[in-house]
């Protein structure tokens, strides 16, 4: 018959597997960061300011998109550029979430072929320190996933260059005189 280990060794034994258990969950979790920002490199776009304009410089991603976090109506959203949308895309699902109101019944026509869509507008549309109000926006619930497509009803305001892999944005601001 084998003797049972004294109590405070099973008790280290209990105290190492879960030391390996949370180290485990703290390296998964750092994994998941380091590829949520090679997915996003634009968590938190840097704005700079000239006299004239307000300037956001974009990272392409390892895709070769442009992915940004932004504000539709001070709520948090991922922007995916999109010069070939003819307007702001959200998802039904985050249009919902953002409590976007469907206007009229629209037709798209998205990768995956034409689909019904409702109109919106968004009321405040951020990017870094770019600010854009009154977007006409379409709510199309064909788009899976989270990702607005920034599309040409917003970026139409704005001035936008790509040099190697970065994409700079420039909204042009009107100087306030008092």
């Amino acid at each position: 018959m084998t003797a049972a280990p004294p109590p405070d060794r099973r008790l280290g034994t209990v105290m190492m597997v879960l030391a390996w258990i949370a180290g485990l969950a703290v390296a998964a979790q750092w994994f998941a960061g380091v590829e949520e920002r090679r997915r996003n490199p634009n968590q938190a776009p840097l704005s700079l300011h000239t006299g004239t304009a307000v300037e956001v410089r974009l990272e392409r991603n390892r895709a070769g998109h442009y992915l940004a976090t932004g504000r539709i109506n001070q709520q948090p959203v991922t922007f995916l550029l999109d010069t070939g949308a003819t307007f702001v895309a959200v998802p039904a699902d985050l249009a919902e979430r953002l409590q976007l109101k469907r206007g009229r019944p629209i037709m798209v026509n998205t990768a995956n072929g034409l689909t019904e869509s409702w109109s919106t507008r968004i009321d405040a549309l951020q990017l870094g320190d770019i600010r854009l109000h009154g977007v006409s926006a379409g709510i199309v619930p064909g788009i899976l996933g989270d990702e607005v497509l920034l599309g040409m009803s917003a970026l139409k305001q704005l001035d936008f260059t790509q040099r190697g892999n970065e994409l700079i944005l420039r909204q042009h601001v009107e100087s306030k005189h008092e």
